[in-house]
């Protein structure tokens, strides 16, 4: 009995039909020749489905070139002996098609894995020379050391990179990694150099500032304290657990001076502000004078003038007004006076006598002015004597 791709003889020989023939591939006595046939054709479709295995995984992926080469070559060379029958030539074109196949996928994945390898040398070298910019020009130290160490994790995720490379491209890294090491424990060991003297220099400051927390020289003392919070913000920075402590010591002597400073002003502010009130009253007073006795109001205010001078001092920006406006009321005194002499006789002169009076009193006056030191009083007193002598006749 046969079929289109082998037969089995009366004797149970089994044949299948080649391109070069028949050839024989076994015998078959457990049954007739149609079970026969069906078990040899059995035989051929195992090999076809192993085959079309192999085709499927090839195309998805899933199968590795070099295991579907080996199989397939083993199937290969199965077909000349195989026991099967069936379209053995078909087999072989498909097998021979596979290899083909095989072998434009492995140059494919070899191609993959070489642009693979050379973008992860890529990724590497770029980490490397990273860490080496780093290495030579970073100075922010933390932010820095952060990224190495960030570093580090991406070159491990990084694969494909052959041993010797890898090796050369590590080397690189972990120099570059112990560089930035090295310059930044010389950067810190510096910082605590500067530190250090950056804390004696303003424990010095300090020891000045409490020395002159005491002084009651305002003026010079309020100078040198701002001259030395001058100095205080050139000094570099200690180090930050002592920082806080030091200025804490060096504020509190510039606060407990200007404090008492600001004491003693505000008391010697009141007392000038009452000094002012004083005198603004005693200027009310001469303004008021009745100046129909001359005489009379020339006598008050001579009282009134040596109050004037006896109060003390005034706050600055009243100190002219003030003078201006006694010498405006002395001066009404003054004018009443001298009409009063114009009127006398020529003759009699009454009032020469008053005028030496006058002239003796602003003497006085002066000598009070020169005692009290104040340069302002001393050139008005030595105006009104000059005037009151010019009135004299020799």
């Amino acid at each position: 009995m046969g079929s289109e791709w082998g037969r089995i003889d009366e004797a149970g020989t089994v044949f299948v039909k080649t391109a070069e023939g028949e050839r024989e591939i076994g015998s078959w006595q457990a049954g007739d020749a149609e079970a026969g046939l069906a078990f040899y054709a059995r035989r051929y479709d195992d090999l076809a489905t192993e085959v079309t295995l192999l085709e499927k995984r090839l195309e998805s992926g899933a199968g590795d070139p070099a295991s579907t080469r080996t199989h397939a070559v083993a199937l290969q060379e199965q077909l000349p002996t195989v026991a099967a029958i069936g379209d053995l030539a078909a087999l072989e074109t498909r097998l021979a098609a596979l290899l083909a196949a095989v072998e434009e996928k492995a140059g494919a994945n070899a191609a993959a894995r070489e642009k693979a390898r050379a973008e992860a040398i890529a990724a590497k070298e770029t980490l490397a020379a990273e860490a080496e910019e780093i290495a030579s020009t970073a100075t922010s130290w933390k932010s820095s050391g952060d990224r190495l160490r960030t570093i580090v994790d991406e070159w491990k995720l990084i694969k494909g990179v052959d041993r010797k490379t890898d090796d050369a491209l590590w080397k690189r890294f972990a120099a570059a990694r112990d560089a930035f090491g090295r310059r930044r424990g010389q950067h810190f060991a510096a910082l605590d150099a500067e530190r250090g003297t950056a804390k004696a220099a303003k424990e010095k400051l300090i020891e000045r500032a409490e020395a002159l927390s005491g002084s009651s020289d305002w003026k010079e003392t309020a100078s040198a304290m701002r001259e030395l919070m001058v100095e205080w913000k050139a000094t570099g920075r200690a180090a930050r657990d002592v920082e806080d402590a030091l200025w804490t010591r060096f504020r509190a002597a510039q606060d407990a001076f200007f404090a008492r400073r600001s004491e003693v002003f505000t008391e010697r502010d009141t007392e000038q502000v009452d000094n002012q009130r004083t005198k603004e009253a005693i200027i009310a007073e001469a303004e008021k004078l009745d100046v129909a006795d001359p005489s009379a109001a020339q006598a008050t205010l001579r009282q009134l003038q040596a109050r004037f001078d006896e109060v003390g001092h005034v706050p600055r920006d009243a100190i002219r007004r003030l003078d201006d406006a006694m010498r405006a009321a002395e001066q009404r005194v003054r004018d009443a006076v001298d009409a009063q002499w114009r009127q006398a006789s020529v003759e009699s002169n009454p009032f020469l006598t008053a005028l030496r009076e006058r002239l003796v009193e602003a003497e006085a006056k002066l000598e009070r002015a020169r005692k009290s030191g104040d340069e302002a009083r001393i050139a008005k007193a030595e105006a009104e004597v000059a005037q009151r002598r010019s009135l004299i006749p020799d």
